[in-house]
């Protein structure tokens, strides 16, 4: 079985072919929109579902020449159905349902964050149930992982996503977009003591995730250093440190919360933590996970990082499993800016809080 995937949820256009015998992936094809949207400063959304319209077609025949395979030997087209950004996502579906209809092929409308959340399996074979960790520019969670469409979401962020923090952060350093690398690569030369950012919800029950407070924190850091313009080169490195050490300790100690939850009241046996979304190939943040899941008798599974920002080989895999499991789509699906892994969850409230 091949699948050809589409992702189109945000800022990159991706096109995968992935297949169930490895290598599971025949081809997978990103064209980043990151010159457009860098004069702004972020994403713009009209900019990236045009930019979207422009290439698809030709990334999605790139891909099957990249394979040597034709439509003949594609058993199924998949696409990101949400959330996401609206417009994107709307391309991306329309592609997929076109060719779907006239190939006579099964559509699979894939949830971006199972597209995240599968992806270990892509790569690993990890066993359901794990516990996922799951934290990008616009999503910080943490769910169980039971099975194809089977989820249970244990915490989310309240305000802000770990990402998003790191962005604005950037922005406010300097350091241009997209934040996470940038900070990254600035944090590298940096002191993380220097500077005593917060750590949000630190000691508090529960697995919710706050990254609010700490955009504010080193916001008024900057302040009292006399703004932006101000700053030299070893402030910018000790401030990224600073914040990257306080995102990646918060991260940890939700995670801890969580794997307390996950062996306690869900699954005793569950042998895996898994992170998962374009945080994720952070590597402080990854060495400070393993850590966490050594301490706890866990195998720690982080994609390579090309997997874990988005791409067309996630969506691909997720729904070459959709299929298997019979889960197909009609070609009436609606595209969705918003789509919850866990619909039974309570609804998370706060300020920028995502779905």
């Amino acid at each position: 079985m091949q699948i050809l995937g589409i992702e189109t949820s945000c800022d990159e256009t991706a096109v995968a072919i992935v297949g169930e015998q490895k290598p599971r992936i025949r081809a997978s094809l990103v064209l980043s929109q990151l010159t457009e949207h860098q004069r702004f400063g972020g994403i713009v959304p009209e900019v990236a579902a045009r930019a979207h319209l422009a290439h698809l077609d030709l990334l999605a025949s790139r891909a099957l020449a990249e394979a040597d395979v034709g439509w003949a030997d594609i058993d199924g087209i998949a696409a990101t159905g949400g959330p996401g950004l609206i417009g994107g996502v709307m391309v991306g579906v329309m592609l997929a349902k076109a060719v779907a209809l006239a190939r006579n092929l099964p559509f699979l409308a894939v949830n971006h964050l199972e597209g995240h959340a599968l992806t270990a399996r892509l790569t690993d074979d990890v066993p359901f149930p794990f516990l996922l960790l799951l934290v990008s520019g616009g999503h910080c969670q943490l769910l169980v992982v039971e099975g194809i469409g089977r989820y249970r979401r244990l915490g989310t962020t309240v305000d802000d996503a770990a990402g998003e923090c790191f962005d604005k952060g950037a922005k406010l350093l300097g350091l241009g977009f997209p934040g996470g690398p940038a900070i990254e690569r600035a944090a590298a030369k940096g002191d993380p003591a220097r500077f005593p950012l917060p750590r949000p919800l630190k000691g508090r029950p529960g697995c919710d995730f706050s990254f609010s407070g700490l955009k504010t924190a080193l916001r008024e850091t900057v302040v009292t250093r006399g703004g932006t313009s101000a700053l030299s080169e070893q402030d910018v490195g000790d401030l990224s440190a600073s914040l990257q050490a306080a995102i990646g300790d918060s991260l940890v100690e939700r995670t801890t919360h969580a794997i307390r939850k996950f062996h306690q009241q869900h699954h005793p046996t569950g042998s895996h933590l898994v992170v998962a979304g374009g945080v994720a190939a952070n590597r402080a943040l990854r060495a400070a996970l393993s850590d966490l899941a050594a301490h706890h008798r866990l195998a720690f599974v982080a994609p390579p990082p090309e997997l874990c920002t988005d791409n067309g080989a996630m969506i691909a895999w997720a729904g070459l499993e959709r299929l298997k499991a019979g889960l197909a789509d009609r070609l009436d699906f609606a595209p969705r800016p918003r789509w919850p892994l866990d619909p039974t969850a309570p609804k998370a409230t706060g300020a920028g809080v995502k779905a």
